[in-house]
């Protein structure tokens, strides 16, 4: 079962104001509500409300509340001047960083209506709805001194600006959630030698919180031999309507690919998989090989429907792809595969599999006689990334540990290779060349995950929520 997302909200002020200025306190709740309403309509997720915490006691009560719902992130209103003996207790016992929201309610405070009240009672408290900066410096202080992680939001409630911030917070946090739910299936073996794909599976259960699945082969042959002919010919005709097949694809080999596919459903299906990395040889003419070189078709499918396949079993790559498919920013596998210095662009593609939501144009399904480096053949996915924004993202392994590494570009037309992969251009604003070395010194496998659009922004708050490194490639 899928763990419900939920959002954790709490407003702060200081109970001692409320007898002090009439109407001050219905006036920072109406605020309040209107956040609570706001993250509700515009990310449709679930909001635990604690109210306003003005007060040591209502801060436990808070506290215990946050506890008991698992909320996979917090926002703390900072409605007035609050005590910082308040939000301390709350945060200490929270598992997930706070997000300090300074919103005032408006962009300026209305300087000729307060000046005109004539009364300094009424005055203040015309203020004090609008001084939510006051406490920021004091709530940083503690947390520092504390060592709680925290960021902030600072802008006013209907700041468009504040609310592209937050929606991308709960977008990460969502993301982040997806990675500790998933179930990543590991079928077959690395490819052997290349040591830049080799991970450490603990490193990566540890910080995102996936479950690693290993599987068999054998498992898959079993689905693929009971595969019925019904479930097939549904397959070859899916087929159809996702792929433009070409004439060039005979009977058998459309056959084979479809059974496998059948096959690679199953196992997703059985084992509850969000991912899959794979890769496997054997000995020449063995069943096991049959399976290997029919699997591109199937594995472009479930990718295409967010459940990624990584292939050379790169699992680092799968977790890159899944965070982007997380994001709805679709996440193909690629690697790079030249540079056009009088264009200034670089190449990326792969034999598949492939993001097929993500295609400029229809994905083709082609015949390939020999698949490069891979025993066999079979076939193969023709596509090229959507032209315009894109971000590439690597999960990284150094000596330290995971990291995350990013690059925002631009997917450009012109010429690419017809050889049966998918294969698009791309240019960075810092030139290609730089970008090249620059990308390559920070250290990643020589896969990496492509998706549409920028997602800078989401991708360094997901890696402040996971509480590990992020690198930009400008």
């Amino acid at each position: 079962m899928a763990k419900t997302f939920k959002v954790g909200l709490f407003g702060t002020g200081l109970d001692t104001y409320w007898a002090q200025f009439d109407g001050l306190l219905d006036s920072l709740r109406t605020y309040q509500k209107e956040i609570k309403d706001g993250i509700q309509d515009r990310c449709q997720v679930k909001v635990i409300d604690a109210g306003m915490v003005d007060n040591p006691e209502k801060a436990l009560q808070a506290a215990s509340l946050f506890a008991r719902e698992e909320l996979d992130i917090v926002f703390l209103y900072v409605a007035t001047y609050c005590l910082s003996s308040t939000i301390l207790p709350i945060a200490q016992r929270l598992k997930c960083p706070i997000i300090v929201l300074n919103l005032q309610p408006v962009a300026a405070i209305d300087y000729e209506y307060i000046n005109g009240l004539g009364d300094i009672g009424k005055m203040t408290g015309y203020w004090l709805a609008h001084c939510q900066a006051c406490s920021v410096p004091e709530i940083a202080n503690v947390f520092n001194r504390s060592g709680l992680r925290y960021e902030f939001v600072t802008g006013y409630l209907k700041d468009p600006l504040a609310w592209v911030e937050m929606e991308a917070w709960i977008s990460a946090a969502k993301v982040k959630c997806a990675l500790a739910n998933n179930r990543l299936g590991i079928l077959g073996h690395y490819y052997c030698g290349m040591l830049d794909v080799y991970t450490d599976l603990t490193q990566q259960s540890a910080v995102f919180g996936t479950h690693m699945q290993l599987l068999e082969m054998c498992e898959l042959k079993k689905y693929r031999d009971t595969a019925t002919e019904e479930e097939i010919a549904a397959k070859i005709s899916e087929f159809h309507v996702v792929f433009e097949v070409l004439p060039t694809c005979g009977e058998d080999e459309l056959r084979r690919a479809a059974q496998t596919s059948v096959a690679l459903d199953k196992i997703i299906e059985v084992h509850n998989l969000g991912a899959m990395a794979y890769y496997y040889e054997g000995e020449n003419g063995n069943d096991y090989e049959n399976i290997v070189t029919s699997l591109i078709a199937g594995n472009t499918l479930l990718t295409g429907r967010n459940i990624p396949i990584a292939g050379e079993c790169e699992v680092k790559n799968a977790q890159a792809m899944k965070i982007m498919a997380e994001f709805g920013a679709g996440g193909s596998f690629s690697e790079f595969y030249a540079m056009d210095f009088n264009d200034d662009i670089v190449m990326l593609g792969h034999d598949g599999p492939a993001h097929f939501a993500i295609a400029e144009g229809r994905v083709k399904l082609v015949p390939v006689p020999m698949y490069h480096g891979k025993p066999g053949k079979g076939l193969s996915i023709q596509m090229s990334v959507k032209h315009g924004a894109v971000t590439l993202l690597s999960v990284c392994e150094n000596k330290e540990g995971v990291f995350l590494l990013y690059a925002e570009g631009e997917s450009v037309d012109g010429p690419i290779l017809q050889t049966g992969n998918t294969n698009s251009r791309y240019r960075f604003s810092c030139g290609a060349r730089k970008f090249m070395d620059s990308w390559s010194k920070a250290g990643p496998s020589h896969h990496c995950a492509i998706g549409v659009g920028h997602l800078g922004n989401e991708i360094n708050k997901l890696a402040f929520l996971l509480n590990i490194p992020v690198l930009r490639i400008d």
